[in-house]
């Protein structure tokens, strides 16, 4: 019983909200607990803001999701929670929040409730719109990381934010292919799908593809970035940026992956371990004051 309301609020998703902390690591705080604290309740307020989310989307979507191949076993479509139910889950995690956002601050309201409202609107009619769907889950993350640098009120770099806009447009992109090719010759569960081609996502994959490497090179050599944390070595990361991409780009064009990016993370251990190394480095050099000094 438990599992299935879990499963209701997308607990598995939650690692997205994780951007929240990009601010807090890129802002050389993230060992301070003051800053953690907040960062950390911004976190779980995103959390429960997107479980609720997630349950309107799936009582609105509950007679389409009855004929798609994976979300028909949902706790809604397969009856195994109730509208009834799933409506007090909604009321009760509404008030829970509530506490929660009173302990933050008023930009972080701001934003967290651009996210309520926008994701609202992309259930109701957004992810119907060829392109604009997949702009609204880009806006989506960008708001994550707005929210944890307005929480604490510290400076995020404008090639950070571009960064993380077009890696959320890439995994967007990708989860649209392979449901794309999923949904060949088959009833098509998600009307936008319609619209799109797979030559389009392939020519639009490269460029957002291209966009989060070229935007995260920049940042890592920008020359506020090279003041900031005293080293240019984070620039040695992007490395881990491009085989992230390719890999990921792989799995989806050869091995017809890539509906659910949180399976293909934790499921592909070469991918797992390129994130895993990417995040060890980051706080190496920021934190640890690694350095090669390769060229001085």
């Amino acid at each position: 019983m438990i599992y299935n309301y879990l499963k209701l609020i997308r607990v598995s998703h939650w690692i997205k909200n994780l951007f929240v902390f990009v601010p807090l690591i890129f802002s050389k705080h993230l060992f301070e607990f003051d800053y953690s604290y907040y960062v950390t309740l911004a976190f779980i307020a995103f959390c429960i803001c997107s479980g609720i989310i997630y349950i309107f989307n799936d009582i609105f979507d509950i007679e389409y999701d009855k004929f798609h191949p994976a979300k028909k076993y949902r706790p809604l479509p397969s009856e195994k929670i109730s509208i009834k139910n799933a409506i007090i889950l909604m009321f009760i995690l509404s008030i829970v929040i509530i506490p929660i956002l009173l302990n933050l601050s008023l930009k972080f309201f701001v934003v967290i409730f651009a996210y309520f409202i926008i994701n609202i609107f992309y259930t109701l009619f957004l992810k119907k719109i060829v392109i604009v769907d997949i702009i609204t889950i880009a806006i989506g993350f960008m708001l994550r990381v707005l929210g944890g640098a307005a929480v604490v009120n510290i400076y995020i770099s404008k090639w950070l934010i571009l960064s993380t806009i077009f890696i959320s447009l890439f995994l967007a992109v990708m989860k649209r292919r392979s449901e794309l090719v999923s949904n060949n010759n088959e009833i098509i569960t998600r009307k936008v799908l319609e619209n799109y081609s797979i030559d389009f996502i392939n020519q639009v994959g490269a460029i957002v593809a291209a966009g989060v490497i070229i935007c995260y090179s920049l940042y890592s050599v920008d020359a506020r970035t090279k003041v900031y944390f005293g080293t240019e070595n984070l620039v040695y990361t992007t490395l881990f940026v491009i085989f992230g991409i390719f890999r990921y780009m792989y799995l989806v064009y050869l091995k017809q992956k890539g509906e659910s990016s949180i399976e293909m993370i934790f499921k592909d251990i070469p991918l797992l371990i390129s994130v895993a190394l990417y995040i060890i480095s980051v706080v190496a050099i920021i934190y640890g004051k690694f350095n090669l000094n390769i060229f001085n």
